[in-house]
């Protein structure tokens, strides 16, 4: 398909882990390739743009599971680290999507291929992150089964937006993509590239130059802002559950975005409309990438993402002097 008015010749996207499991199902093989299918039928015109396309999933439902699976057979089967479960959704998730994405591209008579990058991101040992656990994964659950699980396992969970109890690990910054060249090396051949998976493995580096994998899960959005920044990248697209962003959502004076500046959204989260829950990570992703260098963020849902590039809908967040 050649290149429509509009769309940028490169763009980085950022979907969530629920592109696979929402957490409302079991979470089977069948299940998860069934919605994989889902997803990539509705990015389907996103995949087949002329463009340099790079592709960040989450992993909070997944990687959940695999946390409480560790804890409850612990005392049958060796527990494994953070790193390593970040490690194993990233593969996986990359897996399932990728083939996905090829499916549905050679079902519509496109050759484009899609790759999956083990991608590791370094943090800071001494990110305050560490100290206070924030980043919910895993299924929702009701206040006692929380506290329940805490008991006796010995996991910190807390209530996320409302909407139930989740078990929280640690979520530091992302400071570096390691081997990002070769994320733009695979871009320039016009491959679907799909890394940063789970916002990265979380590496720390010591003072000999090795890495270390570090028990954490990296928030998704700012890796793929990070990433984008890094590969000059003008154009970063977060794809979520509704089309566009919205103020005092839920009330009365329910307000949703179309195009707004950057200063404007800063007040908006300063306000508290964002839940860091919720929308909080992706609006503060959004608004990092520009000051970081980005031209525009748009926040939409996953069937209206090419018409959200040509602005025909979605929240599209741009510095004051391009509103």
């Amino acid at each position: 398909m050649r290149a429509n008015p509009g769309i940028p010749r490169r763009l980085i996207v950022a979907v969530g882990g629920n592109a696979i499991d929402p957490g409302n199902n079991k979470g089977t093989p069948e299940e998860q390739k069934a919605i994989a299918a889902a997803t990539a039928k509705a990015m389907l015109p996103l995949l087949e743009l002329d463009n340099q396309l790079v592709i960040v999933h989450g992993n909070g439902p997944q990687v959940g599971k695999l946390l409480l699976a560790n804890a409850v057979a612990r005392d049958r089967v060796t527990p494994q680290s953070l790193d390593i479960l970040v490690a194993q959704t990233q593969g996986a998730l990359a897996y399932i999507l990728s083939q996905a994405f090829e499916n549905a591209l050679r079902e519509a008579g496109n050759s484009r291929h899609v790759v999956g990058l083990v991608t590791q991101v370094e943090v800071d040992a001494d990110d305050p992150g560490f100290r206070n656990p924030t980043k919910p994964v895993g299924p929702f659950f009701s206040k006692e089964e929380a506290q329940a699980l805490s008991k006796e396992f010995g996991i910190t969970v807390k209530q996320d937006s409302d909407r139930g109890w989740r078990y929280v690990v640690a979520s530091p910054e992302p400071r570096h993509v390691c081997d990002i060249s070769l994320v733009e090396a695979l871009m320039c051949t016009r491959t679907v590239v799909i890394a940063g998976g789970g916002g990265g493995i979380p590496v720390i580096r010591d003072a000999s130059g090795c890495r270390h994998g570090v028990e954490a899960v990296i928030d998704k959005d700012l890796t793929a802002c990070l990433m984008a920044n890094i590969l000059a990248i003008h154009d970063m697209m977060i794809l979520t559950a509704v089309p566009r962003v919205a103020i005092n959502f839920g009330k009365s004076d329910q307000r949703e975005l179309s195009r707004v500046c950057l200063s404007d959204m800063r007040r908006y989260q300063a306000e508290g409309h964002f839940p860091p829950g919720s929308m909080g990570p992706k609006v503060a992703a959004a608004i990092r990438f520009l000051e970081s260098g980005g031209r525009r963020a748009v926040i939409t849902s996953l069937d209206t993402a090419v018409p959200a590039l040509r602005g025909e809908t979605g929240t599209h967040i741009v510095h004051d002097r391009d509103v």
